[in-house]
């Protein structure tokens, strides 16, 4: 089996869509690499993402804003021959996203971003209350590259 560029925005979306978390990378403020598992909301090619106000986190991204996310689906661990390890390998579908991030002040947009991140995940209608919409902290990124690969798919 080789690996296959994903080309199509169709199946880019249906990767993103069907992840439950998504890794985002960034760039310390020594130069060093720095990636963490988020949740996350996906809506009209834009990464939604939360957080604590203050922390490593949001030290580094008010700095450096340039980011990478990885999402990923669809694994599995597949063999051709259980006694000869070099033939065991991992089924995946993964999807890069390039972008900068944009901090979110206004309550108003940061309740609209809560409604995509849940939608994510679940089925309903949420409230939220104010002080959640205060205290947390939402960030976007207008994705500006897509790049995904596929093996064994």
């Amino acid at each position: 089996m080789r690996t296959r560029v994903i080309s199509e925005k169709r199946e880019i979306l249906d990767v993103i869509q069907r992840s439950q978390w998504c890794h985002l990378a960034m760039t310390d403020l020594h130069g060093k690499p720095y990636v963490i598992p988020m949740n996350f909301g996906f809506k009209d090619d834009v990464i939604y993402l939360h957080g604590a106000q203050h922390g490593k986190k949001i030290d580094i991204l008010k700095e450096h804003p340039e980011v990478c996310i990885n999402f990923t689906a669809d694994h599995l661990l597949r063999y051709q021959n259980e006694q000869v390890a070099c033939s065991w390998s991992m089924k995946y579908r993964s999807v890069l996203c390039y972008g900068e991030v944009e901090f979110i002040k206004e309550p108003e947009e940061k309740m609209a971003v809560f409604h995509i991140v849940m939608a994510q995940y679940t089925k309903g209608d949420f409230k939220f209350n104010p002080p959640a919409i205060r205290e947390v902290n939402v960030w976007k990124v207008k994705v500006t590259k897509f790049e995904g690969r596929a093996y064994g798919y």
